[in-house]
């Protein structure tokens, strides 16, 4: 269901990841082994959703660090939108 909102398959992963998990930290190599996806297309999705405000960064030695930002306008509405997505692919699914 979200596939309708989120028309980009690796932003969508993403979005996911960090709605579900609020206090995930990651850098892309990390994010790309957990979602199976390019490093490249998760870098770019990465600046896009940093630029939207829904992601945060910070530098870590050579690295960096993306992380949820939990101000972001509209986190918890969209947070429960994915949470409920997943409930109900999860029941098509039984």
């Amino acid at each position: 269901m979200l596939d309708i909102f989120i028309t980009s398959r690796v932003r969508r992963k993403i979005v996911v990841i960090y709605a579900k998990y609020p206090d995930f930290r990651t850098h892309v190599r990390g994010l790309a082994k957990l979602i199976k996806e390019d490093a490249g297309n998760i870098q770019r999705e990465l600046k896009r959703l940093e630029k939207a405000g829904f992601l945060m960064s910070e530098k870590q030695a050579n690295t960096k660090i993306y992380y949820t930002n939990k101000q972001f306008p509209i986190f918890k509405e969209l947070q429960s939108i994915v949470l409920k997505s997943q409930r109900t692919s999860q029941k098509k699914q039984r």
